[in-house]
């Protein structure tokens, strides 16, 4: 009697997951290489045939993958107009003009001037001014190691960042 027979059946004499098929790997089309491919990457534009490749070696190939290749300019201008006529209205569409409100400041940045302990009318010097007391305050190096600190100062350092370009 075979493996496979010695599992039929109700009660099942094995566990589950014992069963001795043979698991396909594919491996990767680079030539040379033997590990395993988990990344399809498409031989040509508009094709459903793939190359299979490790991480390594679809990282390679879509580094030097045009897409455009062997397209004249004015087929590539055909495709551009075609898929922004196709997917175009995503970009305007309601969905996306939620962060931005009535004042002009969204919640990327509402969020920062909360953490730097402003208003949303705060100008750029008030900005400025007030990131330099909280860094001052919260410093790596004021506070002798101090994680909680350290934290609040990253925090500080990131909303200032994203307010960057209300100081200049």
């Amino acid at each position: 009697m075979t493996r496979e027979r010695a599992n039929w059946g109700f009660p099942r004499w094995g566990e589950y997951g014992t069963e001795t098929d043979p698991v396909h790997v594919r491996t990767c089309d680079h030539t040379g290489c033997d590990r395993p491919a988990d990344h399809p990457a498409p031989k040509a534009p508009f094709s459903s045939e793939r190359w299979w490749f490790c991480r390594e070696h679809a990282a390679e190939y879509n580094r030097n993958w045009d897409f455009f290749d062997g397209m004249s300019d004015a087929e590539a201008e055909t495709l551009r107009e075609e898929e922004t006529r196709t997917g175009g209205g995503y970009a305007q569409s309601g969905a996306w003009s939620w962060a931005t409100e009535a004042d002009g400041v969204n919640r990327t940045e509402r969020e920062a001037l909360a953490v730097l302990e402003l208003d949303t009318d705060a100008t750029g010097s008030q900005i400025k001014a007030q990131y330099r007391k909280l860094a001052k305050r919260h410093h790596p190096d004021t506070n002798g190691g101090d994680k909680d600190a350290e934290e609040a100062f990253q925090r500080i350092q990131a909303a200032y960042q994203a307010l960057r370009h209300k100081v200049a």
